[in-house]
């Protein structure tokens, strides 16, 4: 899965940091970070990732789960949500976009491992 395009949406510079940091350990390539849906949006036509890492609550007025819709719709491009919400209300809404994948913050590198190759058999 080596070279693998990801891009990062996630509007916490730390995590942001992290996950760049393992991803690249892991040997793929972040080709952007958006820290909006907006800005994930134009991300997605100008950079056209593998996969999408999609944060769900995100600076803007567009959250990760409505833009993995459009994501999905429009490119269909397997979304891979990483958050730390994972109650009730907010698992039944990603449900509903039909994610590629799941990973629970805090994460370490097998998640991410794990949860890419998964989508990108």
């Amino acid at each position: 899965m080596s070279g693998k395009a990801v891009l990062l949406v996630e509007d916490d510079d730390i995590i942001a940091k992290i996950a760049d940091w393992r991803l690249n350990n892991l040997g793929y390539k972040v080709c952007g970070r958006a820290v909006s849906g907006a800005e994930a949006m134009e991300m997605v036509v100008k950079n056209k990732p593998d996969v999408v890492l999609m944060d769900i609550n995100l600076k803007g007025e567009i959250d990760g789960i409505e833009t993995a819709k459009m994501i999905k719709k429009g490119f269909n491009i397997p979304v891979i949500y990483v958050t730390s919400h994972s109650d009730g209300p907010t698992l039944e809404r990603a449900r509903e976009t039909r994610p590629d994948g799941f990973i629970i913050k805090p994460f370490d590198d097998n998640d991410l491992r794990v949860a890419i190759e998964l989508v990108l058999k």
